[in-house]
Order: structure tokens, then sequence, then C-alpha cells
């Protein structure tokens, strides 16, 4: 005997185009955009796989992912409700009020997010009908809601870093400085630690990675870091415990004398500007830019590995 099709519930279709527009405004920008589309879609790649990010417009990729929605709409029920109930809760819309335009794109927003509420409601026998799928739904909303709060911090680490470029007071920012490595490290968890003195020596801050705990030396000089302050760096780490590294951040590079020395046996890795801004762009998270430098210090010696071969050899 053929069972009854469990899905036979479906969504109206202006429910659909609610879900379209409203996702079509609820961003300005493109990256936060994009980034909000790869968190809910995390498990979905072959749905990612199809949209482009970079040339369409908004408006243009939130029709394309609903079409594809409502295309194999068995299929994609679940993520089509989380995506509704996610953005029919917005109550904030932060990279709106960053737009000098703000009050006339956050109240857009508002209209479309509230339209889209409006049909969720209407949309309950759909929705009751997977109940069964209640606790995964609930997860995905939970999980994106993570996601936008994840990239909203980004965002503010961002503006703060950006700002930190237009300081004049060389002195303020390095404080500054800190307090923003401090922020970034604890989004990512490594139970960041602030500055402290110990005794003969002052400590930029500490963290914890994986097995290991790192000593933090953070600089924001006009010249390039060079040997000499390598070599106290070095000398500082190997006073401590034997599952002690070292992280070097220097904003404005290092010599190459120092990467020279410093190319075939390490105790620490180091970082420079273009590391943050990838960090901060997410186009790769701080935790997997650590882990890459580790790795490649352990099996090279070499302290330092730009970003942007990481990005060239992305193994």
């Amino acid at each position: 005997m053929q069972q009854p099709d469990a899905r036979k519930k479906t969504i109206n279709p202006s429910a659909y185009n609610a879900l379209a527009d409203a996702l079509a405004v609820i961003f300005w920008n493109k990256p936060p955009f994009g980034r909000y589309l790869r968190g809910m879609l995390q498990n979905h790649s072959e749905l990612l796989a199809q949209l482009d990010l970079v040339t369409a417009t908004k408006r243009e990729t939130a029709g394309h992912l609903v079409g594809l929605l409502r295309a194999n709409e068995a299929r994609y029920l679940d993520l089509t409700v989380a995506l509704m109930l996610d953005i029919a809760d917005m109550d904030r819309f932060p990279n709106l009020e960053q737009q000098p335009d703000r009050a006339e794109r956050v109240a857009v927003a508002e209209v479309a997010v509230a339209e889209l509420k409006r049909w969720t409601g209407k949309q309950q026998e759909a929705i009751k009908e997977h109940e069964a799928h209640a606790a995964a739904i609930a997860e995905s909303v939970r999980k994106s809601q993570e996601v936008r709060a994840f990239n909203n911090d980004h965002e503010a680490l961002k503006e703060c870093f950006l700002q930190l470029h237009s300081a004049v007071n060389p002195h303020q920012r390095g404080i500054d400085f800190e307090g923003f490595i401090n922020k970034l490290f604890g989004l990512y968890d490594l139970e960041p630690r602030a500055s402290y003195i110990l005794e003969h020596e002052q400590i930029d801050g500490d963290f914890t990675f994986e097995t290991d705990h790192y000593v933090l030396e953070a600089k924001w000089w006009k010249k390039a870091i060079g040997r000499p302050l390598l070599d106290i760096f070095k000398a500082n780490i190997e006073r401590k415990g034997k599952n002690t590294l070292g992280l070097y951040i220097s904003m404005s590079g290092f010599s190459e004398d120092a990467l020279a020395v410093y190319s075939y046996s390490t105790p620490f890795i180091t970082m420079e500007g273009g590391d943050f801004m990838a960090v901060l762009d997410q186009r790769i998270r701080l935790d997997d830019l650590i882990a890459r430098k580790k790795r490649h210090a352990s099996q090279t010696g070499h302290c330092h590995l730009p970003v942007d071969k990481i990005f060239a050899d992305p193994k």
C-alpha cells in the first residue's frame, strides 16, 4: 500500500515572492549579503554553486535562489522555511544602519520583512506538516542567528581596524590595537589575555590555540621589525613552558635580515596587516590562518607565511 506523501503541503507562491523581496533588501553591501547566504546554505553547496555572489545584483541572486528552492520544493522545504523564519524574525539591520541613507533603507527592509512575516503566519499548515523536522529547523535557525551575530561582530571589528589606520596618536593607537586584537581573538574562542607585566618583562598578551600556549607581541610602527626585536621575542618564548610558542604581529612587516635568520628554525609565527584584512573580509578564518602558519613553521622552520601564499596554495 502506497504511503501518503508526507510533503504534500506546499508554500504559497506569494510567500516565495515575499522571501525574494526581503532577501534582496535586508543588506545593502554584497559582502555581508554573501556571508549570510553562505551561512544559511552551508549544508547545500549545490545551491551555492549555482549562485553568482560577485557580479549579479542582490535582487538577481535572491530571485535565482528562490527560484531554485521553489523548483525543488520537496527537497528544500526545510531550508525554505528556515530562511523565511530567520528573516521574518529580524528586527535590526546593522549593514543598512551603516549607510548614509540608512533611514530610507531600513524602512524598506522593515516593510519587506513585515510582509514576509505575514506570509509565514499564513503558511503554518505547511510548516506544521514538517513537525518531524522541527528540531532540525530550529537548529538551522539557531545556527543562522549565530552566523549573523558572528558576521556582525566581524563587520564592527573591521570598521574598528580601518579607523585605527587613520589614528593620529601612535601611543593611543597602540593601546587600541591591543584591545582590537583581544576582541578578534576572543571572537574565535582563542582565550586571549590582555597585556601584563612579569619581572623584567612586559607581555603584550597571550592566547591558547589547540594544545599550545602563545605569547603575543604586537607592533604598529612605521618601520619594519628587525632582527634584534625578534631575537628578544625568541628569548622571551624560550623562558616559558615547553608548549609555548609565539605570535609576532607587525603592521609594518619585517626586515629581510630578520626573516632570513628565522627561516630555518623558529619558535614563533608572524602576522602582518594583510593577514588581518583577509580575516576581517572573511576570506579566511583566523584559526585556520594560524593553523596554516604553524604548520608551515613546523614543516619548513620559517616563521613567515604571507596570506597571499596560502591563497595561492590552499592545501
